[in-house]
């Protein structure tokens, strides 16, 4: 017999009531109670027999079950210990789900999914978004594709482009290693406890190699956050206030052929790289 669809408010509820749970808000638990958009997310992740998956997050297992009935082997890290026997009961009908107890930001991934290619589909807290998404793309794991359910105006600056008001350090970071866009909205009516914002499900591709050369990652992403560090001032005083020298910047800029009084907003990912690359020559010829 097919077990019951957990994507269901009469069925979660009655889990959350079997199990005696509380929605933590530390924890930023929001259960999704839409079969529709569980569907929809296992579909933009282009779920098929073969992937392995890895989720964060795996609550009760609402999002999990879809991914398995796709045919998905499923590791799921679940931060919540109490959750980690729910789990054991709402997942017992799908060998193929190992769930694991931990801390996403703190696990060994690599250790707990050691496949030479897998997907990431999480319905993420949005108080930890950006760290965890983060962490799965500084760490160049063999992720080939991120499905992630998140706030829709974090993943509106992820997309952003150069000149909008969302578009920052956080937009030129992923689109340096990914390829991201909004697959679909969701709204607070699709969750219990239902939250205050819509909800968003970015896709992002992994990118084989990133869209720009530099010839150093650390000291493009330290020009990056220099730029944006005071928005309202000139790139030449944001950099400055970043920690770069002042003759410094004024090579770099030189270099890379940008005016100085341009704000950071409005470089685009080749611009940053072209700094970079002007600064990582200086560091070099002063040996």
């Amino acid at each position: 017999m097919k077990a019951p669809c957990i994507a269901q408010r009469d069925v979660t509820l009655h889990i959350l009531k079997t199990f005696h749970l509380v929605m933590n808000k530390k924890l930023g638990q929001n259960f999704l109670i839409d079969s529709h958009v569980v569907n929809k997310i296992v579909e933009a992740a282009e779920i098929t027999p073969e992937d392995k998956v890895l989720e964060i997050g795996p609550g009760i297992g609402t999002l999990t079950q879809g991914l398995a009935e796709a045919g998905a082997s499923v590791v799921g890290v679940e931060l919540d210990k109490k959750l980690i026997d729910v789990l054991g009961k709402t997942l017992a009908d799908y060998d193929q789900v190992r769930i694991v107890h931990g801390d996403i930001l703190k696990i060994d991934i690599s250790r707990e999914i050691a496949a030479e290619s897998y997907k990431v589909v999480a319905n993420l807290p949005y108080y930890i978004t950006t760290p965890i998404i983060m962490k799965l793309l500084e760490e160049r794991l063999p992720i080939s594709l991120l499905v992630t359910m998140i706030q829709k105006e974090v993943a509106l600056r992820m997309i952003a482009s150069p000149g909008s008001k969302d578009y920052g350090a956080l937009s030129v970071a992923v689109q340096y290693y990914t390829e991201p866009e909004i697959v679909f909205i969701v709204p607070p009516a699709s969750f219990i406890p239902a939250p205050a914002v819509h909800s968003a499900v970015l896709r992002c591709r992994i990118r084989k190699m990133p869209p720009i050369a530099v010839e150093s990652e650390r000291d493009f992403f330290k020009v990056v956050k220099a730029a944006f560090c005071q928005r309202r001032k000139t790139l030449s005083n944001s950099l400055k206030g970043g920690g770069f020298e002042a003759n410094d910047i004024a090579t770099m800029l030189d270099r890379a052929k940008i005016e100085g009084q341009r704000r950071g907003e409005t470089l685009a990912l080749a611009d940053f790289g072209a700094l970079a690359n002007a600064y990582t020559a200086l560091i070099r010829e002063r040996g």
